[in-house]
């Protein structure tokens, strides 16, 4: 069993920053390849960030891309989102996601992935 517990986010002023942490707890080995998403109200859940489960690749959504920096700790087996330069846009629920697989792919379809965090509220006042 496996389970994501994200924290962090709140309220945050735009051109802010703030980060958002997932513990990864239960079976945390082989390790996964692990994302963020997120769901505006209104509107689908999109990828944002994703890393590789050796942690060597990483992919962004455009538009996060140098904003946003994902990392993950495998001490603590915590995946961490920084955000930067925040945006009205950004506002909304954010998930952890990660996904079991073999080889070193950043995975961003929501479908890749097995197991999910109960999210975290984002949002980003103009």
């Amino acid at each position: 069993q496996v389970q994501l517990t994200e924290s962090g986010g709140g309220l945050v002023q735009a051109g802010g920053s703030t980060n958002l942490s997932c513990l990864i707890s239960g079976r945390t080995y082989p390790p996964f390849a692990m994302g963020w998403f997120r769901q505006a109200p209104g509107k689908e859940r999109e990828f944002v960030a994703g890393i590789s489960r050796t942690e060597l690749s990483t992919r962004y959504a455009n538009s996060v891309k140098g904003r946003f920096g994902i990392s993950k700790d495998k001490v603590t087996n915590t995946m961490y989102l920084e955000m930067e330069r925040l945006k009205p846009e950004d506002t909304g629920v954010y998930y952890c996601a990660g996904g079991v697989l073999t080889t070193n792919t950043v995975l961003t379809r929501g479908d890749d992935y097995s197991y999910w965090g109960q999210g975290t509220q984002v949002t980003v006042s103009s």
